[in-house]
């Protein structure tokens, strides 16, 4: 008999998990838990998460309480009586009721080495932290945040320029093959569950908009970091002539023959512009976006803003 799943996931990073779980003979997924649909943008209808489209498409019945601690959600699951639920990324804590339906539990694919970057944004602050190293855990999820047992864990490298999206897109693929055999084993009882050590634990709690304010007294490197972590939300932005500006942008050696200058000057140098950031380091910039007008390169906007010697990019207006 194949094991019965009921799958609860929102966004895309759980979609490689789904599709594989869908395509096994030895499971058989019952159902799909989302959150409801949002709009997405200002104006816009409210849209399907990923995860939605995929059950959509695979003919799954679909669940979206506003909120899982509802009476209906119980009643739903009990209904279905899964052998397990997968969560990934699903964007709620789950009520210890519910913890105790599946005979399996819920068995969580987490985007980082648990009991580091417990939260809703353990990819990102990786990243933003400047990680060399990262992984994916398999765990059994309790009602604490991020705090059940550990079943299984995969150690990745962190490409040096990789993106939030593209560190997340193949952890995603990554942690299928993780994710199945935890199932595996744990269906035939050789999975031994470990409690983590809450001492060593960190946390990654949402991330807000106004952490992508730009801080240019601090070392080019770690404003990077921050570039590409917050891709491609909150972004990274800084204001000039008192207008926010969304800005990229790799460290660079110095421009030639310029001497010191204050964190935020602009120098313009052999065609390509640069940022004075804090311990003598510099950002080249690529693209800038100012507020209401579309991406461009560095060297478009210089020539539209005509930028003196002496302007400055600024942490506030």
């Amino acid at each position: 008999m194949p094991l019965r799943i009921v799958f609860c996931g929102t966004p895309a990073f759980g979609l490689p998990s789904l599709k594989t779980l869908l395509a096994a003979p030895q499971f058989s997924v019952e159902a799909v838990v989302t959150q409801p649909d949002r709009p997405r943008r200002r104006g816009q209808n409210p849209a399907h998460s990923p995860v939605k489209d995929a059950a959509l498409e695979a003919k799954l019945p679909i669940y979206q309480p506003e909120k899982i601690k509802s009476p209906d959600a119980a009643e739903f699951l009990k209904r279905i009586a899964p052998d397990a639920v997968v969560i990934i990324a699903y964007g709620q804590i789950i009520p210890r009721g519910l913890l105790e339906i599946p005979k399996l539990g819920w068995i969580n694919l987490h985007g980082s080495l648990l009991p580091r970057y417990r939260g809703a944004a353990p990819i990102q602050r990786a990243i933003l932290n400047g990680d060399g190293r990262t992984g994916l855990t398999t765990m059994r999820i309790d009602a604490g945040l991020d705090t059940g047992p550990i079943l299984e864990q995969l150690e990745m490298e962190i490409g040096a320029d990789e993106t939030a999206p593209e560190l997340m897109a193949r952890m995603g693929e990554a942690g299928t093959s993780l994710l199945i055999h935890t199932l595996q084993q744990l269906a035939i009882g050789e999975l031994t569950p470990k409690p983590q050590n809450n001492a060593l634990a960190t946390f990654a709690p949402p991330l807000k908009k106004e952490e992508g304010l730009l801080d240019w007294s601090r070392p080019a490197r770690e404003i990077y970091n921050r570039i590409r972590a917050f891709q491609p939300w909150p972004g990274t932005y800084t204001h000039f002539r008192g207008r926010l500006c969304h800005l990229w942008g790799h460290p660079a050696e110095s421009p030639a023959d310029i001497g010191a200058h204050e964190p935020g000057s602009i120098v313009e140098s052999r065609g390509e512009m640069h940022v004075a950031c804090g311990e003598g380091t510099w950002l080249r910039v690529e693209h800038i976006q100012p507020e209401g007008r579309k991406r461009m390169s560095a060297g478009e906007f210089a020539n539209g803003a005509r930028i003196s010697s002496a302007e400055k990019f600024t942490s506030s207006q």
